[in-house]
């Protein structure tokens, strides 16, 4: 899931060509879902590595256009390996039936979990949104070199939008697979008790130390300059905690308010993940001691300057 945001310079100049295979880089073949939406872009990326024997990333939702996509594409070559950046329903589920029709080994950091357990009395409103059904053939840790036909894909593990989130590396190209951490159209919804703000901020930090030079990511199109794109990440998360900071300082208690008044020109459609955000927010903050609340950090608590 994901949110548009004026504060960075996003690129939405996409074409998802749906029903075909686009050339990314060699031997890297882009196949977007028909699945647009607010969170979703126009659909979510999936892609096609090697030229003999191949391998393939984040299959995407359970649809069949999309499965005859991806069989069109792959146009009767084998499968080796499909590989999985998380257990959202935009990008595991179809994993599967891809399965079941080349006989692939299906790679995944692990099956889904929340970041953190689930405070008394509450109930994960991400929960219809997560593929808890999905298993992993292979789990992978982080680092982890799987070889292939001509390719090698190094696993990177970057839990923040989910815990169980994962990019991943094309040895020797400097190209990385990023899947939902970072996106060129829009911010990575992080959203409690799925993902945390700690671990996204930590592992964008990992991935601005690796120095990759193009990203491909799980909706929209490449980012181009990547180490730029995420120090701007950086900085839009670091305006929103100050903004929160604020927000609290001058008398807000509450998430809604504290939505209402940050995220006044965003899509209504989006508020309720913008309130998930804030909420990774105060997390974060009153875990530093710098925003206090009567008990654990809630969609429902109030807040106040510790």
């Amino acid at each position: 899931m994901v949110r548009k945001d004026a504060a960075l310079k996003f690129d939405t100049s996409f074409d998802p060509g749906y029903g075909h295979g686009i050339d990314v880089a060699a031997d890297v073949r882009r196949i977007t879902a028909r699945n647009p939406s607010p969170f979703t872009f126009h659909g979510t990326n999936s892609y096609i590595i090697g030229r003999d024997t191949l391998a393939v990333v984040d299959p995407g939702p359970d649809d069949e256009a999309h499965l005859q996509t991806l069989l069109d594409v792959i146009a009767g070559r084998p499968v080796s390996h499909i590989f999985v950046s998380h257990t959202h329903r935009d990008h595991s589920p179809l994993a599967t039936r891809l399965k079941e029709r080349t006989g692939a080994a299906v790679l995944a950091e692990g099956p889904h979990r929340p970041a953190r357990p689930l405070h008394t009395g509450e109930t994960n409103a991400l929960d219809a949104s997560a593929d808890t059904a999905f298993v992993p053939d292979i789990a992978l840790p982080d680092g982890a070199l799987v070889a292939g036909d001509g390719w090698a894909i190094r696993t990177v593990l970057t839990a923040g939008h989910t815990a169980n989130h994962a990019a991943f590396a094309l040895e020797g190209t400097g190209i990385l697979f990023s899947a939902d951490h970072v996106m060129a159209w829009a911010t990575s919804i992080v959203a409690p008790p799925d993902g945390a703000m700690a671990d996204y901020m930590a592992s964008l930090d990992r991935l601005i130390e690796r120095g990759d030079r193009l990203l491909l990511p799980g909706h929209g199109g490449p980012v181009t300059e990547p180490r730029n794109f995420m120090r701007g990440l950086k900085t839009h998360r670091k305006m929103r905690e100050r903004a929160i900071l604020e927000r609290v300082r001058t008398g807000d208690r509450t998430i809604p308010d504290m939505v209402k008044a940050i995220y006044s020109d965003t899509d209504p459609r989006l508020h309720g993940a913008a309130g998930l955000s804030v909420l990774a927010h105060l997390e974060d903050l009153v875990a530093r001691g710098m925003v206090s609340t009567d008990a654990a950090p809630a969609i429902d608590g109030i807040f106040a300057p510790a």
